[in-house]
C-alpha cells in the first residue's frame, strides 16, 4: 500500500464523525471499517464528503440495480481496480440479481439483451471520450428518464474516480470480501 491505513490509535472522533451516518455502526471503528475506509479516514473531511456521493450513488440512485451493477463491474474492470470489482461481483449477484455469466461478460464488456447492451456502450464511450455519443444518448433515453441518465453519468465518474484513488493508494480487497 502506498497510504497505509489509518492506526487505531489515530481514530479521534472527527475520524468517527467522518463515517457516522453514512455506514453500519460495524464499520464506523478500526476493526470493522476494511483497507479502503480506514485509508480514506486519514483525511477525514474528504473522507466525509466523498462518502456523502458515492452512499447516494450505490444506495440512493434512481437506476436499476441491476443496470447500476454492470456499469459499475465494466468501469472496475477497465479501470483494473481488484477492491471494485471484488466488492460489485458480490452485489451485482447478491443484491442485484445478476448470474455468474452475466456478470463476467459485463467485465468484458458483453451482453446480450437490451437495455445491458447500451449501457455497456455508455460504459465504454465515457471511458475512452468522456462524453455520451448523440446515438448512444438517444438510446440510453429509451430506457432512462432525466434523473436516471444524470445518475448513470455521475455512476461511472463516481467510480472511476473511487478506482483512480485505491489503484493509486494500493488498496486491496479485504479478505473477507475475497
Amino acid at each position: 500500500m502506498r497510504l497505509s491505513p489509518l492506526p487505531e490509535a489515530d481514530w479521534d472522533d472527527q475520524v468517527r464523525l467522518s463515517l457516522r451516518g453514512m455506514l453500519p455502526r460495524e464499520r464506523q471503528n478500526p476493526e470493522g471499517a476494511g483497507p479502503a475506509l480506514s485509508t480514506l479516514v486519514n483525511h477525514p473531511e474528504l473522507t466525509r464528503d466523498f462518502l456523502i456521493f458515492s452512499t447516494r450513488m450505490l444506495y440512493r440512485n434512481s437506476l436499476p440495480p441491476r443496470l447500476r451493477e454492470l456499469a459499475i463491474l465494466r468501469v472496475a474492470t477497465r479501470r483494473n481496480c481488484a477492491y471494485e470489482k471484488t466488492h460489485h461481483i458480490i452485489i451485482a449477484q447478491e443484491e442485484a440479481g445478476l448470474t455468474l455469466a452475466e456478470v463476467e461478460s459485463a467485465m468484458r464488456g458483453e451482453a446480450l439483451v437490451e437495455p445491458d447492451i447500451t449501457v455497456l456502450r455508455a460504459v465504454e464511450e465515457l471511458e475512452v471520450d468522456s462524453i455520451v455519443s448523440d446515438e448512444t444518448w438517444a438510446a440510453l433515453s429509451e430506457y432512462f428518464d432525466k434523473r436516471q441518465l444524470m445518475d448513470f453519468v455521475f455512476t461511472v465518474g463516481c467510480y472511476g474516480l473511487m478506482a483512480m484513488a485505491f489503484n493509486s493508494f494500493g488498496i486491496e480487497p479485504d479478505h473477507e470480501s475475497e
